[in-house]
């Protein structure tokens, strides 16, 4: 890191075991992404009197070049294991990291872009087999199997059913590779 880590306590006297301890998972993120650029941590223990019962929470922000920051605010109100603040520290960091990768990916140019659905209707089925024909909008015919059918929806198809489709390049032509199945309302 560029800049040294920056730990803040909250609700609490600062503790060197749990500085320590964050000291380790933020040296430990360097390992996916050596161009972390800054980290800063803060420790917030529960502001009640009686320290047994309430949960700390773990904000991070991380600044990575060429990339937003990357926010984590760790607390789980339903998850009692958060009382005891390694374990709470450790799932923030886990959550870093999770997010680092990911932008790490997105950087590289590996992350798949979102695929926009077409909108067609189901125009016909071959006789005792597992395939048909969707016709789009602008009136071409684009081939289908039940295996690109979602929800088991496939005995359900009709001649006419309204269907939401992706549309890629097969060996023969175009062809749907996940349908779906348009409920009465319009709705996926």
């Amino acid at each position: 890191m560029q800049v040294p880590l920056d730990i803040t306590f909250e609700n609490s006297e600062p503790s060197e075991a749990i500085r320590a301890d964050v000291e380790k998972h933020a040296k430990r993120l360097e390992k996916f992404h050596d161009r972390i650029t800054s980290c800063n941590v803060a420790v917030i223990a529960p502001q009640t009197r009686h320290r047994k019962g309430g949960l700390f929470k773990i904000d991070i922000r991380i600044a990575m070049p060429e990339h937003k920051d990357i926010l984590v605010t760790k607390t789980h109100d339903d998850a009692p294991e958060h009382e005891h603040v390694a374990v709470a520290i450790k799932d923030a960091f886990d959550a870093a990291q999770r997010q680092i990768e990911d932008a790490v990916r997105e950087m590289r140019g590996q992350v798949k872009p979102h695929q926009s659905e077409d909108h067609g209707a189901v125009s016909k089925f071959v006789a005792g087999d597992d395939y048909g024909f969707i016709e789009t909008s602008d009136g071409r015919e684009v081939y289908f199997h039940r295996n690109s059918v979602l929800d088991n929806a496939f005995d359900r198809l009709t001649v006419g059913s309204e269907v939401r489709f992706v549309e890629e390049i097969g060996q023969k032509g175009p062809q749907a590779s996940t349908v779906r199945l348009v409920g009465k309302h319009h709705l996926l």
